[in-house]
């Protein structure tokens, strides 16, 4: 269980800081004595002690800064009672030795605090009012970042740059020779003067970039020359990336010219390897220049808080996408209604919309299929060879804490005790990411799961692949990561991630999708066909797993959804508290598969079906389901999305016209009220006067 694994390193973090306060009482008691050899043993030891915390376990440190005893408090105590011990050791004069050591160390702070200040300034001049990626912006003026010790740890660096003043002072009171300390602390001022000085060259201009203004311009002039017509917009948290990154292969074949506009600053490394140019624009005033650009249309695959900041824009229009369509009334949010448009994959989401009642009309509703289910294999009949391949893949708890959300909790361990069961089955388990945020009981129940899979892989033996079977995917996974990720230097912040991620060379994103069929194939051919696998990283993406598998075990979510397009057999664990009856009835994505209940009995039954195609008789249900939730296959998913991109971009046009139309004649009537008041003004009339003229006459 998680509590377990925590337990030692709690019990490390609590030895960590009763040795450090153990040193600190020493340093103190030594001092008043004075004892020099415990002076300097626990003045030495509580500074290497501080720095190794800095780099191990940044978190703890962190835990004592919100009480106040932060890093500079630490290393001010240290120095303060190694002067006191200083002053309390025979042979070292007060005022002819101990003062200038005094006056060194004040200078060593008073120079610290202007690094610190000059780091302030240097991270805000180059924090750039918006951040890109996929686009050349070395016109702008970016480069490299300065090191991460000047720039922003200021732990590290009093702590490091105290070392040669510690030194020096312990050696003056070892020898009583005020030398030592002269010499540390000259170091020390020499080291902190010099990182300041070097640190402030990154204010000159030629390392400076260009004002918010000067970016923003430069901004507008990159949007007019590209010409995006139609954006994905994307806001949320550091977990919700998969969200956008699902459209990204859709949003690389569309006909339009795409854009991604994202609202944090960190979202812009979450987003996956793309050739699509990518904007941030982390404030509202910089995101409303995209009101004057050439993009007629976003595509929203997810709600936010910071959407309604975007759909103000008038000259755009909106479309919900989503990131996933199941039965769960998480896929009708009222929020919907905001936009101009709902696209969904098939007719089922559109009755879905008209059952909620959540505001969304039928007129707004667009049926455009799941481009991105492309990859997809469709099902072949019965298993060949001597496993069947099961795909287990629960969803997570949601946040409303219907425990109806989630087998995990209730099912989820007898599903696999069942299927573990059978010595048949092959494992693909695959949890969702975001297990046990919620609920830490799923969260424990997620970890049992993946015990008994484990415990499950040690009762099995045989043959497995060679060492050249490693050797492949090790260079598949070079190659891919070469591909899809960029090298950084541990010190290199935003602006320099911009510089080094500009335009895309060559044609990226097809070098990307062979890398990525090179490189499944050659993790699914590494491991032996008789071993159960534990799925957590982002790779293999859930797809691969469907390709790779004869039954899916899901919950009510968008997996069953996307799984029915390859029209396999699969079943849904009913932890709802519902009948069986009620269960098909309430959620239709179930009504062409198998129900589980908690207990899990039905598996033995499930995986016969499966193995005797003769014995599914779901197999025409699952074809009208497909159909039903998905949508035709002809046309293509792609070109119906292509279509309805053009219809919702022709109606942006027709807005913009019919604005610009009443804009133009509004203006001369303006100016020609103006021009009659004028002209009673040089006749000596009122312009109330004369309206009440008019009106009379009238």
């Amino acid at each position: 269980m998680p509590s377990a694994g925590l337990a030692p390193r709690r019990f490390v973090q609590l030895s960590a800081l009763l040795a450090m306060f153990a040193l600190f009482t020493a340093q103190i008691v030594a001092a008043l004595l004075p004892s020099v050899p415990v002076l300097v043993t626990a003045s030495a030891a509580g500074l290497a002690l501080d720095i190794y915390l800095q780099y191990r376990d940044p978190g703890l440190l962190a835990a004592l800064g919100k009480v106040r005893f932060d890093v500079m408090i630490r290393q001010l105590l240290r120095d303060m009672l190694i002067l006191v011990g200083l002053l309390r050791i025979d042979g070292i004069n007060p005022l002819h030795e101990q003062a200038p050591l005094l006056i060194a160390l004040c200078v060593f702070y008073a120079l610290h605090f202007v690094c610190q200040a000059v780091a302030v300034l240097v991270r805000r001049t180059r924090t750039l009012p918006i951040v890109t990626r996929n686009i050349d912006a070395s016109a702008l003026r970016l480069s490299a970042a300065p090191p991460r010790i000047l720039a922003r740890r200021q732990g590290h660096r009093l702590l490091l740059f105290s070392v040669p003043a510690t030194a020096g002072l312990l050696a003056t009171a070892a020898t009583t020779d005020a030398v030592w300390g002269y010499c540390g602390l000259g170091a020390a001022v020499a080291l902190i003067a010099g990182g300041t000085v070097y640190l402030g060259t990154w204010m000159l201009p030629r390392k400076r970039a260009k004002s918010e203004q000067q970016v923003m311009k430069w901004l507008d002039k990159w949007l007019a020359d590209y010409k995006p017509t139609v954006a994905m917009y994307f806001s949320g948290g550091t977990t919700s990336a998969y969200q956008a990154n699902m459209w990204l292969s859709t949003l690389s074949e569309i006909d339009a010219k795409p854009l991604i506009v994202l609202r944090e600053r960190f979202m812009v490394q979450k987003i996956e390897a793309t050739d699509v140019p990518v904007v941030c624009f982390p404030k509202v005033s910089t995101l409303f220049s995209l009101e004057n650009s050439t993009v007629k249309m976003m595509l929203h695959p997810a709600n936010a808080a910071k959407t309604s900041q975007v759909l103000r824009i008038p000259t755009i229009k909106h479309a919900f996408i989503n990131h996933g369509e199941s039965d769960k009334l998480s896929s009708c949010n009222p929020y919907a209604k905001a936009y101009d448009e709902v696209w969904v994959a098939g007719p089922a989401a559109r009755e879905r919309y008209a059952l909620a009642e959540v505001g969304v009309e039928d007129k707004d509703i667009v049926e455009v299929g799941r481009p991105q289910l492309a990859p997809i294999r469709p099902y072949s009949g019965a298993p060949t060879g001597t496993y069947t391949t099961v795909l287990y893949a629960p969803t997570w708890e949601g946040w409303d804490g219907n425990p109806g959300n989630t087998s995990v909790l209730l099912a989820g361990e007898n599903i696999v005790r069942r299927l573990l069961a059978d010595d048949g089955v092959r494992l693909l388990y695959k949890p969702h990411p975001m297990t046990g945020s919620v609920d830490p009981r799923a969260g424990a129940a997620n970890e049992r799961i993946k015990a008994m899979v484990r415990e499950a892989n040690t009762r099995r033996s045989g043959a497995r692949p060679g060492a050249e079977a490693a050797a492949e995917l090790a260079r598949r996974t070079a190659e891919l990561d070469r591909l899809t990720s960029t090298d950084f230097r541990t010190s290199a912040d935003e602006m320099e991630r911009m510089l080094l991620q500009g335009a895309p060379r060559g044609d990226r994103e097809a070098e990307i999708a062979r890398a990525t069929a090179a490189w499944e194939a050659a993790y699914w051919a590494s491991f032996p066909e008789w071993e159960h696998q534990i799925v957590t990283d982002a790779r293999p993406a859930i797809f691969s797993c469907f390709n790779q598998a004869d039954l899916l075990i899901s919950d009510v979510s968008s997996v069953v959804s996307d799984w029915l397009s390859s029209e396999k057999p699969y079943a849904v664990a009913n932890t709802s508290g519902m009948s069986e009856a009620a269960f098909r009835s309430g959620f239709p994505t179930v009504s062409a598969g198998v129900v589980l209940t908690p207990s899990a009995e039905g598996v033995p039954e499930l995986l016969e079906s499966v193995r005797r195609p003769e014995n599914d008789r779901f197999t025409a249900a699952r074809a009208a389901l497909k159909e039903h939730l998905l949508g035709p296959s002809d046309p293509p998913s792609l070109t119906r999305f292509n279509g309805a991109i053009s219809e919702l971009c022709v109606k942006a046009d027709e807005r913009r016209v019919r604005m610009e139309s009443r804009l133009a004649a509004e203006i001369p009537g303006q100016r020609g009220a103006a021009e009659e008041t004028a002209h009673e003004s040089a006749q000596g009339l009122e312009p109330e006067e004369n309206g009440a003229e008019d009106a009379v006459t009238a």
